[in-house]
């Protein structure tokens, strides 16, 4: 079944809205250089055209004239002089093409650059719905694909557009000079012409809509068969992988051939419908000598004049390819440039504070180790300091990805300073949608959530998320030295920082045997680090962001028993005067808690400590003792 309806929701026309902004990225901090453009393709469109014009003197005055005098010695000066205007002309015409060139090439990569900032900069800050309904490959073809196109319209197509448009208009007063109505009956058929390159051009246009789409579908599916190719070889989905890539690619093929197939199609047949243009002129021109109303060298000039007159319309014929190509990849990237950021009512920050001489708050500049939640109060204009303690409650809290599917049911969780809440449950049960809820990654839908008794809907998602520790069953590390990586917690840790925070992960005797040892550089998200080393270093990466509250999402799944026992040590201390959320599926890793969640299908069943929970002899005892598995 294809994975994309080519005939369903496809626009057939260029996109000018989206390629007017990107005009006007190339013309915001190029303004000069854009001018500069402009004005060496007015000179190259003139020099070019004032060039033609010889060649009415050329047949009516110089050439008689060496005739009549039989190459004599004024003549020959004439054509001397002829050629060497000519020449001039067209030595000026090849600089200023030249110079052209060379700025629209640095034009282009700039504006390409100020375009993938943008794209990068706003996707920084789009909600994580975004990424979570948009594949990671079909995203990055944004920044390749899409952005290829763009670069060769503004390369080349806006140069040529701008010189055809002058280039044109130049030659058109020159014909009108030379005989208005013969370029009454240029104007006619050539208009003709461009109703034909409108009408082939909304069927291009919708082709290449397609292409680009496809190919950022073709691009995610491609990562996704690489990122999961051991799990296609143990399942032995090679061939039904082969096939939906071979159906993607069919799609994509049909979508380019039929795309370049009419975008093609359009420059031969303007061509042959010019040089009709061109034979249907110069027969009516020469009715007009025959009727001695005109000579013969203003009929090759003017000739000359209708050649390359036509020769700019079958050019933008050509370049519309081009344009459609660049509607459809400015549209993507436009679109992902437009995003709107991830939405922040949030008025409550963290600052550090002091205590002055009475014992009151006082907010410090400096950095204290002591945190606070400053609130501006709209009321009376005035401000209150709570210090940052970690209690955090869920009250009543309903929630659902979709509308048509609810996750969570009325869950309530009270974690006082300090104490550490365990959740435990099936796949699905909805874990990790709580923790998504602590950080307001989603909203809720109904109920509360206080952070030190102030709804985080009030607390700034920038503020909230600083003061959560945050380890995931999926650990991303990134290109750079592990040093780095660890930092990542802590800009501007010191390497004692960064030490110690490997020491508690119980990271540090692995990574001093590394080549290099902190320096060590990881790459592809630490391909050559062990599942295990990569989650004991994003362990390390929390204890040095140093927050009040934690979050451990299966943050000891990748390590093997072994390793675990002696990394819980390291875990005891990092969780110390913390408030925890732990996610666990080992349920040793939990016995400690003090409170134990037990949810199944978005809701919570069992509640106590390991001790109440073995004696009430449930669901809980009964995964403990393994006599029990959740469906």
């Amino acid at each position: 079944m294809p994975r994309f309806n080519n005939k369903a929701q496809i626009p057939n026309k260029v996109n000018f809205k989206s390629l007017g902004r990107t005009i006007s990225l190339m013309w915001k901090g190029n303004e000069v250089k854009t001018v500069l453009m402009i004005v060496f393709s007015l000179i190259f469109s003139i020099t070019t055209a004032m060039g033609m014009s010889f060649t009415r003197p050329l047949f009516d005055e110089v050439i008689p004239k060496m005739i009549e005098t039989n190459g004599g010695e004024e003549a020959v000066g004439d054509l001397i002089s002829l050629i060497f205007r000519w020449g001039l002309l067209l030595v000026i015409s090849v600089i200023a093409s030249t110079i052209q060139l060379f700025i629209a090439v640095s034009v282009s990569q700039k504006t390409i650059k100020v375009v993938r900032e943008k794209m990068f900069s706003n996707m920084q800050y789009l909600p994580v719905s975004f990424f979570d309904q948009n594949k990671y490959g079909d995203i990055m073809s944004r920044y390749t694909n899409d952005v290829d196109t763009l670069d060769n319209f503004i390369t080349q197509t806006v140069p040529n557009f701008v010189s055809i448009v002058v280039f044109a208009l130049t030659l058109f007063v020159m014909m009108l000079l030379n005989n208005p109505l013969l370029t009454l009956f240029v104007v006619v058929l050539l208009t003709l012409i461009m109703l034909f390159s409108s009408l082939m051009l909304k069927q291009t246009t919708k082709h290449f809509i397609v292409r680009q789409k496809l190919v950022g579908k073709l691009n995610a599916y491609t990562e996704e068969m690489m990122e999961g190719a051991r799990v296609v070889q143990v399942f032995n989905h090679q061939d039904t992988a082969i096939k939906e890539f071979y159906d993607l690619s069919e799609e994509y093929r049909l979508a380019e051939m039929k795309g370049n197939m009419i975008g093609n199609v359009i420059g031969p047949i303007n061509g042959n419908l010019i040089r009709i243009e061109y034979v249907i002129i110069a027969i009516i021109g020469a009715l007009f000598i025959a009727l001695g109303s005109y000579d013969i060298g203003k009929l090759i000039a003017f000739l000359t004049f209708t050649n390359n007159f036509s020769n700019p319309i079958a050019r933008f014929a050509q370049q519309l390819t081009s344009i459609a190509q660049a509607s459809a990849g400015s549209e993507r990237i436009i679109d992902l440039i437009n995003k709107e950021h991830e939405t922040d009512e949030g008025y409550v920050t963290l600052v550090n504070y002091e205590l002055d001489e009475d014992g009151n708050i006082k907010e410090s500049l400096e950095n204290t180790h002591k945190w606070a939640w400053k609130h501006p109060h709209k009321v009376d204009n005035s401000i209150t300091y709570t210090p940052l303690k970690g209690e955090i409650v869920l009250e009543k809290v309903d929630f659902s990805y979709r509308k048509e599917k609810q996750i969570l049911f009325d869950i309530s969780i009270y974690a006082n300073e300090g104490q550490r809440i365990a959740l435990v449950g099936e796949t699905g049960a909805g874990k990790t949608t709580i923790t998504n809820l602590l950080n307001r990654f989603y909203d809720i839908e109904d109920g509360k959530i206080r952070y030190d008794g102030i709804n985080i809907n009030k607390i700034k998602k920038y503020d909230l998320r600083k003061s959560l520790g945050l380890v995931l069953q999926d650990t991303n590390l990134f290109t750079g030295t592990i040093k780095d990586n660890i930092k990542f917690g802590k800009d501007n840790a010191t390497d004692e920082e960064v030490i110690e925070a490997a020491k508690i992960a119980n990271a540090d005797s692995f990574i001093r045997m590394m080549p290099n040892g902190y320096d060590t550089i990881l790459t592809k998200a630490g391909e050559k680090l062990s599942q295990g080393q990569r989650q004991l270093l994003a362990i390390a990466r929390a204890a040095i962001a140093d927050c009040p509250v934690l979050i451990l999402d299966e943050a000891t799944s990748s390590i093997d028993i072994r390793t675990e026992a002696i990394v819980q040590k390291g875990m005891d201390k990092l969780m110390e005067g913390r408030t925890v959320f732990v996610i666990a599926h080992r349920l040793s890793t939990i016995q400690n808690s003090n409170a134990i969640m037990v949810m199944d299908h978005g809701r919570i069943i069992e509640r106590g400590t390991h001790r109440d929970l073995i004696n009430q002899k449930g669901v809980y005892y009964q995964l403990y003792t393994g006599k029990f598995e959740f469906e």
